[in-house]
């Protein structure tokens, strides 16, 4: 009867880790990422090596989806070439990996418009408080599911560059 009992104890412990919040620190040995591209049209990012494709998820966008960022709050995602350029562990949208913007040109084309270019875009999970939102809900950044996170997360390195596309 104890052995049964350790049993259920077990596997309910491990259901009840499925159920955390907390983000798994995925390994990827596969092929390196040498790319990342993303079609803001489509609502669709692409992990590539070289020209193959190792991973396509959908995407959710900045709340203002069409056209490039141009000023803090505008709610609007990047375009252009960047970099991966920090990770973001402990998230509160599950995990995340920064963008470089703004790069020098987009600090330039704001100063002269006398607007601040804003910043902290990132690709993230949804985290606990965007579980249930649709359609495009972000301040500017590409949103994908948390489990799509923990992958990406894996198989991203500092460094990376990232297309967006119109």
């Amino acid at each position: 009867m104890s052995m049964i009992r350790v049993m259920v104890v077990a596997v309910a412990a491990a259901l009840l880790a499925g159920c955390s919040d907390r983000p798994r620190f995925l390994t990827y040995d596969g092929p390196e990422v040498t790319r990342i591209v993303v079609w803001k049209e489509h609502r669709q990012m692409a992990l590539l090596h070289h020209d193959q494709v190792l991973m396509q998820v959908p995407i959710a966008l900045g709340f203002a989806p069409v056209g490039h960022k141009q000023r803090r709050g505008d709610g609007r995602t990047p375009e252009g070439d960047y970099i991966i350029d920090r990770r973001n562990p402990n998230s509160a949208f599950h995990l995340s990996l920064g963008i470089s913007y703004p790069e020098v040109h987009d600090r330039m084309a704001a100063q002269e418009a006398g607007d601040d270019p804003g910043g902290d875009i990132f690709i993230h999970g949804r985290g606990r408080d965007h579980r249930r939102s649709r359609g495009d809900w972000t301040a500017g950044c590409i949103a994908v599911s948390d489990r799509q996170m923990e992958r990406i997360y894996a198989m991203v390195r500092t460094g990376t560059p990232i297309t967006v596309l119109p």
